[in-house]
């Protein structure tokens, strides 16, 4: 890491109250941890973010009739996350990591997803292992006892690790698209904004308005080319397009 940061100039360094009243607060223990790895990524990997959206009009109607008739609650989030176990099948590329040094490539036979989780402490990536095998409404239970824990008691390092790719959801804020940073030693991160109705063209040529979701995928250049990258996001958007991903 210091030959990548050899020849910058130094951090600058200012006396803030020169120019007005100031507070100084300490970091919190979680945001400072988390703040190293996503220091070190930014800088190791070479970053791309590829945008796409989903059209998930006929999804997100099962999803509410689903919801509407009792059981498990679903939200966009694992359906999102059983879309990507699937993608990591057909794309195995992205479920891997790559070893530098070693210049090899690690390809994983299992299928574990990370979803970021806001707490008040800072950022955790609980990892839900065997998506491939899961349902919807199985993950969907699995999200919601990891991100109480998370937000309350908090989570081993047992719990965030060995994913194989992570997902990161705005969308219950807002935005339209934004880089996440990769989650190394994965190669590819899948974040998720506010889904927004479009007016799309109709078979009459009448507007029909469509919701569309967009995503942003980022990833390590390295490992993934653009086209790679382009066919990945839209698997994902074909999948989330298809009612039948809620079952």
């Amino acid at each position: 890491m210091s030959d990548l940061l050899s020849g910058l100039a130094p951090w600058p360094a200012a006396d803030f109250a020169e120019f007005g009243a100031i507070e100084v607060k300490k970091l919190g223990r979680i945001q400072t941890l988390v703040g190293s790895f996503l220091g070190r990524n930014w800088v190791a990997i070479p970053h791309v973010t590829h945008h796409d959206e989903a059209d998930i009009t006929d999804l997100e109607a099962r999803r509410r009739t689903h919801n509407a008739a009792g059981g498990t609650k679903l939200t966009i989030v694992p359906l999102l996350v059983k879309a990507l176990a699937e993608a990591l099948a057909a794309f195995p590329q992205f479920n891997a990591s790559l070893d530098p040094k070693a210049g090899t490539l690690v390809l994983k036979k299992y299928v574990h997803v990370g979803v970021a989780v806001d707490t008040p402490g800072g950022l955790l990536v609980p990892v839900l292992r065997d998506c491939d095998t899961k349902t919807v409404s199985e993950i969907a239970g699995e999200i919601t006892a990891l991100s109480e824990k998370a937000r309350t008691k908090g989570l081993p390092m047992s719990d965030m690790a060995g994913g194989c790719i992570t997902l990161t959801s705005l969308g219950h804020i807002g935005g339209t698209a934004f880089t996440p940073i990769v989650n190394a030693p994965e190669v590819a991160i899948l974040g998720v904004t506010r889904a927004r109705p479009v007016a799309t063209p109709g078979a009459d040529g009448a507007v029909v308005w469509r919701e569309m979701l967009p995503l942003s995928l980022s990833y390590d250049h390295r490992v993934i080319n653009g086209a790679d990258a382009a066919r990945f996001v839209r698997f994902i958007a074909e999948r989330l397009a298809d009612p039948d991903l809620v079952a």
